[in-house]
């Protein structure tokens, strides 16, 4: 029996389950993925954008604005890195220059810090900037994060002061009598209030509990992108934006924490929900619009492509609203971009708007923090010593790309939400992520999850239950 039970523990369910997590009542999460963070905050841009984007009047607006406001504190107070890099707009026409007069009328209606300067000068910033740009708005307060590890982190701390958290069990119905019934593939729960961000699913989830025709829909926009190689010199170092259109923000040219650079994404709206595959032609397009605003693009460093789905929903909003038939049913939902630099926002929104005073707040002093997960590659040399005598595992590298050790992937598997697939190891501590992208360090992955779980290595999985790593055994012994 759970007073509010959240559907979807992506970085929007994760900051709603954290911030009730500080209130006097009993929260459920459950997502249908083996892992927290595992669709649309795991394969985006990762940018806090500043907020002059978005139409005003919206919730996009409104919550953009607050948001960016909101992350350096809360990633300070998660230990977890917050790079606040500056951003160019670039723009390659005298149409395009029209375009950034109404962007930065937004940003000074906003309070938003922007500076305005000529093609030439930007150029003296950021030397890859391409010839064809003639004037550019850049705006310091866009910043970049990992939203995979923000929402472990939000995670972690929610359910270290007494959220519950089902993986790997999808919503199959919701009933409403006196409470609501959500029942899944494994089980049945109940709750008085009913929070669904369910991502591109949700406005099927609101479906369910409706019996009926919900009155948004979501029709995903996949998203393609380039993952560069770590550079000696960075291609830039902030990120770059062309003049936005119909479509959204265009391609990106984005620097990332750990040195990489994401060239991407496009904008193409598919049917399928799960449809994160990459496409020849659709890659082929983002190359020759990243090209458009940055030149001497390294594509010869490429080490990964990837997908991601956007839930754009037909209101061309955020939806964040109670239900007009089911009292206590919550939807949060059409949460595209900038949904990541609002999500701390749209928690503080349900949380005002809904929850109110409902449940009385925690003693500050009763709440339990997290300690950030070990790092060796930030440590000196004096640091990484001293933990190697307490735990020899900190001394063996088993990802020799990103020099991710033993002991931080058991420390991985072992947290209060731990890893439990490759995937999820990969999220937390880095292993796979480097120029070899799992060559060299799967296998060992596998094996110390097998021995941290005590499971046989043929059930360890990459991710899902369907994405298996070891299918027979070849020869006595190995396995």
């Amino acid at each position: 029996m759970y007073d509010i039970i959240i559907i979807g523990a992506g970085i929007i369910g994760s900051f709603i389950a954290h911030d009730l997590s500080k209130k006097l009542c009993n929260v459920l999460v459950i997502d249908k993925e083996a892992d927290v963070a595992n669709g649309a905050t795991m394969a985006n841009s990762a940018i806090v954008h500043a907020g002059y984007d978005p139409e005003p009047g919206t919730l996009k607006a409104k919550l953009n604005v607050r948001g960016n406001r909101m992350y350096p504190g809360i990633c300070e107070s998660l230990g977890e890195p917050y790079v606040r890099c500056s951003a160019f707009v670039a723009a390659t026409s005298e149409a395009e220059s029209r375009i950034l007069d109404t962007l930065a009328e937004r940003a000074g209606e906003r309070d938003i810090e922007y500076r305005d300067m000529d093609g030439d000068s930007a150029r003296e910033l950021e030397e890859n900037l391409s010839d064809d740009v003639i004037r550019v708005l850049e705006f310091p307060t866009t910043g970049i994060i990992y939203p995979w590890n923000i929402a472990i982190a939000l995670m972690e701390e929610a359910v270290m002061n007494g959220v519950d958290l089902k993986l790997s069990e999808e919503v199959v119905d919701i009933t409403k009598e006196e409470r609501y019934k959500v029942t899944t593939d494994r089980g049945v729960y109940e709750a008085d209030m009913v929070i669904n961000a369910a991502g591109v699913y949700a406005d099927r989830i609101y479906a369910m509990a409706l019996k009926g025709e919900p009155d948004f829909h979501i029709k995903p926009r996949r998203g393609e992108y380039y993952v560069i190689d770590e550079m000696a010199k960075p291609v830039v170092n902030r990120v770059i934006y062309p003049v936005p259109g119909p479509d959204g923000k265009g391609v990106l040219v984005v620097p990332t924490i750990h040195n990489n650079v994401l060239i991407g994404p496009n904008s193409q709206p598919v049917d399928d929900k799960e449809a994160v595959c990459n496409t020849s032609e659709a890659l082929n397009d983002v190359k020759a619009r990243a090209s458009k605003t940055v030149k001497n693009l390294p594509f010869d460093k490429v080490i990964r492509t990837f997908a991601g789905l956007r839930p754009s929903g037909d209101t061309h909003d955020f939806v964040i609203e109670e239900s007009k038939t089911l009292a206590g049913f919550v939807n949060v939902a059409c949460i595209e971009s900038p949904g990541l630099a609002s999500a701390p926002a749209i928690s503080e929104y349900v949380i005002d708007n809904f929850v109110k005073d409902a449940y009385p707040d925690k003693n500050a002093s009763d709440y339990v923090h997290r300690k950030p997960i070990t790092f060796m590659t930030g440590m000196s040399d004096e640091e990484r010593n001293e933990l190697i005598s307490k735990d020899p595992d900190y001394g063996r590298i088993v990802c020799r790309c990103c020099l991710v050790s033993k002991g931080e992937v058991k420390e991985a598997i072992n947290r209060p939400v731990g890893a439990t697939t490759v995937k999820g190891v990969k999220k937390r501590v880095g292993p796979g992520l480097g120029r070899c992208q799992g060559g060299f360090c799967e296998p060992l992955i596998v094996d110390i999850l097998a021995g941290e779980l005590g499971v046989d290595r043929a059930d360890i999985r990459y991710d899902s239950a369907e994405s298996v790593m070891l299918i027979g055994q070849t020869k006595k012994g190995a396995l």
